[in-house]
């Protein structure tokens, strides 16, 4: 039985974020914006059907897959850019590998106790986000 993420996480700590927006070149003033914000993430798990929606006061994003099967992701309100994206377990580990003009994009979503980590990388970079379970 998969590792269960359904439910609703808000933001605690966020390492290294600007600079994994500036990798992917997202403007200064929208980092500036960016790093400043609380984030909150509902997950929705049913099987191997998984809705991530990362939601702020400034903009929301939201997708839609099935584990193991690769999609065409656009990144609309991020750095818009379209991937090929594919999402699979590593272990208790969601692992997503995002093809497209960056090297080496994805990220990585796992549990310890009541916190949810998120370790998105980007050619060399990588940020590290911690969000606690919102009760």
């Amino acid at each position: 039985m998969p590792v269960d993420f359904n439910g609703t996480w808000v933001l605690e700590k966020n390492y290294n974020f600007e600079e994994y927006m500036k990798i992917l070149n997202v403007d200064l003033v929208t980092r500036k914006i960016a790093v400043h914000l609380s984030q909150t993430k509902v997950i929705i798990q049913e099987g191997d059907e998984l809705t991530i929606k990362t939601l702020s006061t400034f903009r929301n994003y939201e997708v839609s897959l099935k584990i193991g099967k690769e999609f065409e992701e656009y990144t609309k309100g991020l750095d818009n850019r379209m991937l090929k994206t594919l999402v699979s377990w590593e272990g208790d580990t969601l692992v997503c590998t995002q093809k497209g003009e960056k090297a080496n994009r994805g990220w990585k979503h796992w549990l310890e106790g009541d916190k949810l980590h998120l370790e998105l990388y980007c050619e060399d970079v990588v940020c590290h986000q911690v969000f606690n379970r919102k009760q």
